[in-house]
């Protein structure tokens, strides 16, 4: 419309100018112009009629995994001597190859296809639409139209395999699995020994104590092995996360709840999770492959955030948990956490804290200079004392250096079970 808008004001201004001055020279001068009006007028862009259609190779996929994306676009209607047509990529995917736009004509019934591969972050993804741009052959006219092609795009945050991570709740469930227990009975550990009864297999009986004991056979019982009901709280609170150019602490604490969650569902574990942040983003405990989808795709989704309410830890709705379980606390944690974490301590639960350092994360970035050092060696001291605090009353940590890829510092930290208070 500017265009129209300038060439309309230029003829009217020629022809003006030349009523006024009686000059036949502008005059002369106003006729291309409107020639060139006219043939515009005459040949702007007909009604665009457009049928689009996107296909993905996959609709889920893991952080980094490209993946390719056809756009088929159709023409149902008149000729388009010069059309543009872009598929609107949102924000949080990269283009690694091809092309989104593409500037072309198009016949009656033509067809025409973009090929590219997108990558991104974690998250749920909205390719939301075509936008067509058809213009004359002059220039003059255009016709801009969205096409919606709605299609849906779930990457999944990376989940790092880990080889065993011991834990010890109070109280197991009745199903076998990998946690012993404080019970004898069918299992691999020796336990001790007891009277033979009816019914117990023959192969169980030991030798030893019942030839000492010639009037009662004896035999071995073995520890049980059972799995565990394990509640995952993953810290979102905006300001226990550290952001610098390297990226946010965040990501590592999603990184290290999406590798806990798989390791404890493939031990046979009923797992829940619990996100914690600007609401209360609660996953229902369960158990196997469904389960770990339900895990991952909220982790996908997961997002900091900041409220009055959620500040602390106090407001933890603690009944979601069955009493005794085993409870993760994924956070680089606040000083304030500390309360609250005996709190749950004392009331039964076992603790394991999962703690991405935000010390060393920011120091990366930061200079040399003789007053950061100094700031460093502070917030270490304090962080030191603050895990410390969390050890004395029984709560097992992990102090995770995110530079250390978290399955070799899990494997350190958590493939045995360390002394900790009872």
């Amino acid at each position: 419309m500017s265009k129209i808008l300038l060439l309309s004001l230029l003829i009217y201004g020629l022809v003006f100018g030349g009523l006024a001055t009686l000059n036949n020279s502008l005059l002369v001068l106003v006729l291309p112009l409107i020639v060139y009006l006219g043939a515009g007028l005459l040949f702007r862009p007909e009604e665009i009629r457009l049928h689009a259609s996107r296909s993905l190779s996959t609709h889920r996929v893991a952080q980094d995994e490209p993946v390719d994306v056809t756009l088929t676009i159709t023409n149902e209607g008149g000729r388009l001597s010069e059309v543009v047509l872009e598929d609107l990529v949102p924000a949080g995917l990269d283009v690694l190859s091809g092309q989104t736009a593409l500037l072309t004509s198009l016949s009656p019934g033509a067809t025409v296809k973009l090929n590219y591969t997108l990558s991104g972050r974690r998250g749920s993804h909205h390719l939301p639409g075509v936008r067509v741009t058809a213009n004359d052959d002059f220039g003059i006219f255009k016709r801009q139209v969205g096409l919606p092609v709605a299609s849906e795009l779930l990457i999944l945050p990376e989940v790092v395999k880990l080889r065993r991570v011991e834990i010890r709740p109070r109280q197991t469930r009745v199903y076998s699995g990998p946690i012993p227990t404080r019970r004898g009975g069918p299992g691999v550990e020796f336990f001790g020994v007891r009277e033979y009864q009816p019914g117990d297999p023959l192969r169980w009986i030991n030798g030893k104590a019942s030839a000492r004991h010639p009037q009662a056979l004896f035999i071995n019982e073995f520890q049980q092995e059972r799995v565990a009901d394990v509640g995952l709280i993953l810290d979102a609170r905006q300001q226990s996360d550290a952001c610098t150019s390297a990226g946010s602490l965040f990501e590592h604490g999603i990184q290290a709840t999406a590798a806990l969650a798989d390791a404890f569902i493939n031990a046979g574990n009923r797992v829940g999770l619990f996100i914690y942040g600007r609401s209360l983003d609660w996953t229902f405990p369960g158990y196997g492959k469904v389960q770990r989808e339900r895990i991952l795709r909220a982790l996908a989704n997961a997002e900091l955030g900041s409220g009055q309410v959620f500040e602390k830890l106090e407001y933890l709705p603690t009944r979601l948990f069955p009493a005794r379980s085993q409870l993760v606390f994924i956070s680089p944690l606040l000083p304030q956490d500390t309360e609250e974490l005996t709190k749950l301590r004392a009331h039964g639960y076992q603790l394991l804290v999962v703690s991405p350092d935000p010390v060393t994360f920011e120091h990366k970035t930061m200079g040399q200079a003789r007053e950061t050092m100094l700031a460093m060696r502070i917030a270490r001291l304090e962080r030191a004392l603050l895990l410390n605090q969390l050890r004395h009353v029984g709560i097992r940590v992990m102090d995770w250096p995110v530079d250390t890829p978290f399955q070799q510092a899990a494997h350190v930290a958590l493939s045995r079970l360390q002394y900790y208070r009872k």
